[in-house]
Order: C-alpha cells, then sequence, then structure tokens
C-alpha cells in the first residue's frame, strides 16, 4: 500500500521556521516527483513546491520563492520542506503528494496524498 506521511507542523511565530518531512512507505519515493501543497481555511488547496526523482529541478510558487526549499534523501525514502522567514499567510495545512512522472503545480496531477500537516503562525 503506497502511504505518505507529512510531520514536522506546528505553531511558529513569524519570522521563524519549520521543516516539513514527507515519508514514503510502500514504495521507492526516488521513482516519483513530490509536490507540497498548502490548503488555509476557505482557500483552494494551491501548490507550493515540487521536486524532480533525480531532485536536480525544483519549483516554487511565487509566495514562497526565496523563504522555502525543497529536498530529498531518497536513501532515506524522505522529502523535506525548509520554511524559513514564515509569514502569517503560510497558516495551513501541509500536504505532500506523489507523481509518477513530473512535477505539476496542479493537485489533479497527482494520485498518492499524504494526510496533511498544519502550520500556524501566531504572535
Amino acid at each position: 500500500q503506497l502511504q505518505l506521511v507529512e510531520s514536522g507542523g506546528g505553531l511558529v511565530q513569524p519570522g521563524g521556521s519549520l521543516r516539513l518531512s514527507c515519508a514514503a512507505s510502500g514504495f521507492t519515493l526516488g521513482n516519483y516527483a513530490i509536490g507540497w501543497f498548502r490548503q488555509a481555511p476557505g482557500k483552494e488547496r494551491e501548490g507550493v513546491s515540487c521536486i524532480s526523482t533525480s531532485g536536480i529541478s525544483t519549483n516554487y510558487a511565487d509566495a514562497v520563492k526565496g523563504r522555502f526549499t525543497i529536498s530529498r534523501d531518497n536513501a532515506k525514502n524522505t522529502v523535506y520542506l525548509q520554511m524559513n522567514s514564515l509569514k502569517p499567510e503560510d497558516t495551513a495545512v501541509y500536504y505532500c503528494a506523489a507523481n509518477r512522472y513530473w512535477c505539476s503545480s496542479s493537485a489533479l496531477n497527482y494520485d498518492t496524498w499524504g494526510q496533511g500537516t498544519q502550520v500556524t503562525l501566531s504572535s
């Protein structure tokens, strides 16, 4: 059974940092492009970042460029999202998802999802 599990969310002050992890079980994560998405209350799910199977190619939403960094450790079957200089508008549930072939900003192109991890900014 293919499964993704996110962790690392929490409550943080503006300007702070968090590192999210996305761990895979039941399949080899290195064979998949992995995307991070987020969904705030009352808003649609939006793409945050994506990393190719090799890790060579990455992309970011404009709202997080320069603050977030995606990386992967295929030996550990894990993808990370380092989030720095966090802002109140980053508050959301963050999800990771797997695409068998390539990165996409559309959630419709991913068929395996984690359960999400909550990130809350509060002063």
